[in-house]
């Protein structure tokens, strides 16, 4: 059934029937009511070409990504758009996914603001000083960030509370009686390493203790660079009793490293990861389980996308600003230091 044969069905008019479906005020609510249920029994579908030129929208959000940051293959990349993509199915809206090289990214948000291809723009793993956020927000562009950066606009965004996640982890194990902890973060440059490294020094300083430079580790969330870090610390003139990871991907690595070291989790150094809720790396089923900060990124995505619904509506940048608290969950991985 077409637009056409619905309204004659329902003896109202094609604009009538229209608004109705698209949610106009002027319709009443009996009418609307009676349209939508019309619609349904019927299986009409409004035509998207059509109805991107009634609403003039695109009825698209957009994502672009940089191949050489090989972000498909990225499980947090993965689980935030899967996440993503059912909020926004939800609503009949696309994902626009435009892939670009890394120096051609900026050019590539240019485009896709001054074509009009999306309504919004998703910006995922922000940079302390990012320079998409500040184009998008000079072009006057709906997005909104995964996360934040530092700037003097204003700029709508959802993140985790980095720094206390990590503040109450390092408490944690100083209250178990560790004093030598090692942090094997993410890449400095962007700003959720950035608040983590803040509050693992935040909680070392609050006792006293002095921050070791040499037990801190930057670089990609990856195995190989767990494995490099945690080993570069055993190897010290002074070990770590307790580590920190900032992903399951890179606990792996440090597993390696423990092993390699002669060592047990649990009794002979501690272990904490943050879990983002991948799938394939439950904390619970680790040997023994992971003592982890938890936030399943999944749900991040799903938020993202009715916050990004909400910026098309019509809700301005400083309504949409959300810092999510996160959950420390204490498994067997973490125990006093050996005597």
């Amino acid at each position: 059934m077409n637009l056409k044969q619905l309204a004659a069905h329902l003896g109202v008019s094609q604009t009538t029937v229209s608004r109705a479906l698209n949610g106009y005020p002027e319709v009443g609510e009996a009418t609307r009511v009676r349209v939508l249920e019309a619609a349904r029994l019927h299986g009409y579908r409004p035509n998207p070409s059509a109805r991107k030129l009634a609403t003039g929208r695109a009825e698209a959000v957009g994502f672009i990504f940089p191949t050489d940051r090989n972000l498909l293959v990225d499980p947090h990349f993965v689980e935030f758009l899967a996440g993503l993509g059912e909020g926004l199915t939800a609503h009949g809206i696309d994902i626009f996914l435009s892939p670009t090289s890394g120096a051609g990214e900026i050019d590539a948000y240019r485009r896709a603001v001054a074509d009009r291809r999306v309504d919004a723009l998703i910006v995922s793993g922000p940079f302390v000083n990012d320079e998409r956020a500040r184009t998008l927000h000079e072009l006057g562009a709906r997005y909104i960030l995964h996360g934040r950066t530092e700037a003097d606009f204003v700029f709508a965004w959802l993140d985790i509370d980095n720094e206390q996640a990590f503040r109450d982890a390092t408490d944690h194990l100083l209250d178990l009686g560790h004093s030598r902890i090692g942090l094997v973060n993410g890449n400095r440059r962007q700003t959720f390493a950035t608040h983590r490294e803040r509050g693992y020094r935040a909680a070392l300083e609050a006792r006293g203790l002095p921050v070791d430079p040499a037990l801190i580790s930057s670089a990609e969330m990856t195995d190989e660079n767990g494995f490099r870090a945690a080993r570069a610390f055993f190897e010290g003139p002074s070990p770590p009793t307790a580590l920190i990871c900032s992903s399951m991907l890179s606990v792996l690595g440090c597993l390696r490293a423990i092993r390699g070291a002669g060592l047990e989790v649990g009794s002979g150094v501690s272990l904490i990861a943050h879990d983002d809720g991948l799938p394939f790396l439950s904390p619970d089923a680790m040997l023994p389980p992971l003592t982890t900060t938890s936030s399943p990124i999944r749900d991040a995505g799903r938020r993202i996308a009715d916050l990004a619904l909400g910026l098309i509506a019509g809700d301005s940048p400083a309504e949409v600003q959300e810092l999510w608290p996160v959950d420390l969950i204490i498994r067997g991985s973490t125990a006093p230091p050996p005597r």
